[in-house]
């Protein structure tokens, strides 16, 4: 099954958070309204580390979305892994096994997010497995 909508995005930095050797990482928490087939909020806490090389970085982040997917009412929690490799994205954004709750038990799948014109867009390839 596939659903596709938009969403708002509000960022609240946060302190950064020490590594050890001299080094930080940023920490920021975004809440999110997510609009469509998703009809949701959510809370994100990131971790994003830049390279000294420009266009270089990676982030981390869990996320904990509460809604309606398709009428199915629930929350999951989502895992986020973006590498950023001169100026080349990639974002695996998938959903934590066996975190859904209520009718969203069983929920599996991936989310990409394209932003189109300062707008974010995102497409969720989903599925259920048995309970």
């Amino acid at each position: 099954m596939q659903a596709k909508g938009e969403f708002d995005i509000t960022r609240v930095p946060q302190e950064s958070l020490d590594v050890g050797g001299g080094a930080d990482v940023g920490h920021v928490r975004f809440d999110k309204r997510f609009h469509g087939a998703l009809n949701a909020t959510s809370v994100v806490h990131m971790l994003a580390a830049m390279s000294p090389v420009s266009g270089s970085g990676a982030y981390v982040a869990l996320e904990r979305i509460e809604g309606t997917l398709d009428g199915r009412r629930g929350s999951f929690h989502a895992q986020h892994n973006g590498v950023m490799d001169r100026g080349t994205p990639r974002l695996d954004l998938t959903v934590v096994p066996d975190s859904g709750t209520g009718e969203l038990a069983g929920l599996h799948g991936r989310l990409a997010i394209d932003i189109v014109d300062g707008r974010h867009h995102y497409t969720f390839d989903y599925g259920f497995r048995d309970t």
